[in-house]
């Protein structure tokens, strides 16, 4: 006989953080990574070691929309929700649409893709080029956390036990001006693990580099990113001269680790990643999104 679990599903979101903070339990939103963390053998059900709580219906966790440049997008959205707003950006949903299959779509959400903090998570190198920032939400209020902080390390994040990720907030990013790309590679286009992911920003002023960002994804415990490295760009001019280039790429040589298992080598993923910054460099212009 399988045994039993204890389930809570609260119609609004104050009752569930109550329970929240009565006790600590597994938050399930879409499950699409939930449930294969905990899985048994055939036939038998997952084996989750806490009480469940069911978010995903929660109306409150499912809005998106703009406070003055900034968007804010409802934790619980799922991918096929997000895929099809108007006010979410374009390079967001092409990170979308390489994300498994529809059907995982239509479960996942963009949270859950957060707090599962995978290496390889495909939103990522995206979400932290867009400087995102995270709202907790628990009876002793709000919390605001940039995402780089949160995400400590594969599977590892700064949340509460007693705390929901409610909204992701992307400062600025309905702002005008800003060229943003958005690379995977893996096996297929999509319902792939990424072998690498890549996230590249840029805003221009007439040819001179006002500012740039890069994130790489599965080519490290967490997301790849440098602002010292990215400082170095700002008030250079367009096209960038070969030497500033090749500066910049080496610097990312240096501090990109990846590792090698069952999907890729740790060569092939440093010299994609390489490939990739480096083209995103080389363009003579940048038409923004």
């Amino acid at each position: 006989m399988a045994e039993k679990i204890t389930a809570y599903r609260f119609n609004h979101l104050d009752d569930t953080l109550s329970q929240l903070n009565k006790e600590d339990c597994a938050i399930m939103a879409g499950g699409t990574d939930v449930m294969v963390l905990h899985k048994s053998g055939r036939g038998v059900p997952p084996k989750i070691p806490k009480p469940l709580i069911f978010i995903n219906h929660l109306s409150e966790l499912k809005q998106v929309y703009q406070n003055q440049k900034d968007l804010h997008i409802g934790a619980c959205c799922t991918y096929s929700e997000l895929l099809e707003h108007p006010l979410i950006p374009k390079p967001l949903k092409n990170a979308i649409k390489t994300i498994a299959a529809p059907a995982i779509r239509n479960r996942g959400t963009l949270g859950g893709n957060i707090c599962n903090a995978s290496p390889a998570g495909d939103t990522l190198p995206l979400l932290y080029v867009y400087n995102a920032k995270l709202l907790l939400r628990s009876v002793n209020g709000d919390r605001l956390v940039a995402i780089s902080d949160f995400i400590q390390g594969p599977r590892r994040v700064q949340r509460f036990h007693n705390e929901i990720l409610a909204e992701i907030i992307l400062p600025s990013v309905l702002e005008e001006g800003a060229y943003v790309v958005f690379e995977k590679v893996g096996n297929r286009n999509a319902d792939a693990i990424a072998k690498v992911g890549f996230a590249g920003f840029i805003r221009i002023n007439g040819a001179r580099i006002e500012d740039v960002r890069f994130a790489f994804g599965a080519v490290g415990p967490t997301m790849v990113r440098s602002s010292d490295i990215e400082k170095t760009l700002v008030g250079k001019t367009i096209p960038l001269a070969d030497a500033d280039i090749a500066q910049v790429v080496a610097a990312f040589d240096k501090i990109i680790r990846p590792i090698d298992d069952q999907r890729s080598t740790a060569l092939y993923r440093k010299t994609v990643a390489l490939n990739l910054l480096r083209y995103f460099l080389s363009m003579k212009q940048y038409q923004p999104n």
